[in-house]
């Protein structure tokens, strides 16, 4: 069984599971999604929101906007709702119905794209509609996650530290990849530090962060169908690739031993157990970043009629685990 630690106080900064019982590997895995807003995205929405409140680009009439896949918007809406804006959500049809009636539930309005863009595929139709959107009423406040540098912010001035804080001697941090805010802002952050520390970007396969072509992706979160304007290769040491039938496989078998994680988490987790089967060296301390938890995934990735439908039944009969295990 997996180990959970816990330092002093309970909060998103301190939650960490050690999944070497699980994958055979010493591993461990910061669990991010145990805040108000159930992910990492919490800490990019806050330092966006707080910066353009500062700036005195949001005003009390204001209408904050977004793209999202899902979890910023959640974490947005939170924060529109305690702040008393108003607050739309631009996603498409890739994002879970249990995050849209989240959004929807704490007053936001959600608008679902579900054609794609001639040349930008999904994504790109989003930024159309709110490029289109902002363009009607100088009220619209757009934070643009994918080019805003409050995004890595977020991460340089709390996840980095709060990692470093707990693993003195980390060897190697794993961070899944989308706008990569969260990898760039650990990434500059370690940089600086007392010793090196090796930074594996994790993506999906069909993602294009890393120059691959786009191609299908159905697992809301970590991959995009361009490159991400805050990405700078300087700072990445290497990008390993998933699957997401790996990812789902992850999913589920943590599910089995007692954990519940979302799409994102397990393509971390299964990228970095990969990985560590390759490099892993007795005595190396590994880091991964769990950004979200399982619950919005219910009728998704643990649904088997929904995996069985896009990625066959082997997904669900295949007896591999997530690494090897030692037996009792």
């Amino acid at each position: 069984m997996p180990v959970i630690s816990v330092p002093h106080a309970f909060n998103e900064e301190d939650l960490y599971v050690d999944l070497q019982p699980m994958t055979g590997h010493r591993l461990f895995l910061k669990c991010e999604g145990f805040n108000f807003a159930g992910s990492i995205k919490l800490k990019a929405a806050t330092e966006m929101v707080e910066s353009a409140e500062r700036g005195g680009t949001l005003k009390r009439d204001s209408i904050l906007v977004e793209s999202s896949s899902g979890n910023l918007g959640v974490a947005l809406s939170m924060i529109a709702a305690s702040k008393g804006y108003r607050f739309v959500c631009v996603t498409d049809s890739r994002c879970n119905l249990a995050t849209r009636l989240m959004m929807e539930a704490l007053g936001s309005q959600v608008h679902v794209v579900s054609d794609e863009h001639a040349t930008g595929g999904l994504l790109g139709a989003r930024l159309a509609y709110l490029r289109a959107l902002c363009a009607s009423d100088d009220r619209y406040v757009w934070l643009s996650q994918y080019t805003n540098p409050d995004n890595w912010r977020a991460h340089y001035f709390r996840t980095a530290p709060a990692i470093a804080r707990w693993f003195p001697r980390l060897d190697v941090l794993f961070i899944g990849v989308g706008t990569t805010g969260t990898l760039m802002g650990c990434a500059r952050w370690f940089r600086s530090w007392h010793r090196p520390v090796r930074i594996v970007a994790v993506d999906s396969v069909g993602s294009a962060i890393f120059g691959d072509p786009p191609g299908r992706r159905m697992i809301p979160g970590l991959g995009m169908s361009l490159r991400p304007p805050l990405l700078d290769d300087g700072y990445v040491d290497e990008a390993v690739r998933v699957e997401e039938a790996d990812a789902i496989r992850t999913c589920r078998t943590m599910a089995r031993q007692g954990f519940l994680f979302g799409g994102s988490t397990g393509t971390v987790v299964s990228g970095a157990t990969n990985w560590l089967a390759r490099h892993g060296a007795p005595g190396l301390t590994p880091v991964a970043i769990a950004p979200d938890l399982g619950e919005r995934y219910l009728d998704t990735i643990y649904q088997s009629n929904w995996v069985e439908a896009l990625y066959g039944d082997e997904v669900i009969t295949d007896p591999r685990a997530v690494g090897t295990a030692p037996s009792d």
